[in-house]
């Protein structure tokens, strides 16, 4: 897991929104952030069974979203929800920072 302090997830926060105004654009510019850095795919555990994160999305409504897949099968979980693998992936800090941020 990233351990970071608040002084920086706050960098961070403020790096991601600084030309966002507004929650929606705020939320945008971090699904923007996340989906530039995370480095992709990455296996993690979901209620007991592993799965591959291929992808982040903007979740209709609101929300970022990790794309899951295993097998044939795909579900988007919430990233504020999604556990993250030790190591964490590259750009995990971006989450870190959305889930700072996030309401």
């Amino acid at each position: 897991m990233v351990d970071l302090s608040d002084a920086e997830l706050d960098a961070l926060v403020e790096r991601a929104v600084v030309d966002a105004y507004g929650e929606d654009e705020q939320l945008t510019a971090f699904h923007t952030v996340i989906e530039e850095n995370l480095a992709v795919p990455f296996q993690t555990t979901v209620l007991g069974v592993e799965v591959t994160v291929t992808g982040i999305d903007l979740q209709a409504g609101g929300g970022i979203v990790a794309v899951c897949t295993r097998g044939r099968h795909r579900q988007a979980i919430g990233i504020l929800e999604l556990p993250l693998p030790t190591p964490a992936p590259a750009g995990a800090e971006w989450i870190h920072a959305y889930r700072h941020w996030a309401p």
